[in-house]
């Protein structure tokens, strides 16, 4: 199956972290991620002297182009495709769900300190098992990652020099 003839399944549900990770992967593995991350480059822009070969060239890089657009636009509703329908180059389209939907700097502090208190006070509940409270636990520690936090191993356990997040989980499943 080429590339004109996939349909994205993933589909933008207002959790942009999480689909801006599937698109990136999505678009990585059909090798057009750079024209997300770089956008096509203003030398490929209308050039009347550019020889045929790089005409050649900037056709390719325009149709690519085209083609991460019609991704994204399979990947969003009507009514967020209508902001965006008329914007020039895929890197314009995901700088913009960006700005629009991954939230500011003020909202993303505000959510880390609120995540900071949460993981402070998380303790393992009454009966509750060791595989949940560590499901917990790191649920909790990538979302303040999501937020900006810059997490590590040391951070979940006093003596974690030695022992890395997995060992302890390990550990702690033999003594329960």
């Amino acid at each position: 199956m080429t590339t004109s003839e996939k349909f994205v399944t993933i589909k933008f549900d207002g959790h942009y972290n999480h689909w801006s990770m599937l698109m990136e992967n999505f678009l990585r593995s059909m090798e057009m991620w750079n024209l997300v991350s770089e956008g096509i480059s203003s030398s490929t822009i209308g050039t009347s002297s550019a020889s045929e070969t790089q005409r050649k060239s900037i056709e390719e890089a325009k149709l690519k182009d085209l083609k991460v657009k019609n991704f994204l636009f399979q990947a969003m509703d009507m009514e967020i495709m209508g902001t965006i329908f008329y914007k020039s180059t895929s890197k314009v389209i995901w700088d913009l769900m960006k700005q629009k939907y991954q939230g500011s700097t003020k909202v993303k502090r505000a959510q880390l300190q609120a995540l900071r208190k949460e993981f402070e006070m998380l303790n393992m509940k009454e009966g509750e098992k060791i595989d949940n409270f560590i499901a917990r636990t790191l649920t909790m520690v990538n979302k303040m990652k999501v937020n900006g936090e810059n997490t590590q191993s040391s951070t979940m356990s006093n003596d974690l020099d030695a022992m890395t997040i997995d060992e302890l989980h390990g550990s702690l499943l033999v003594q329960e």
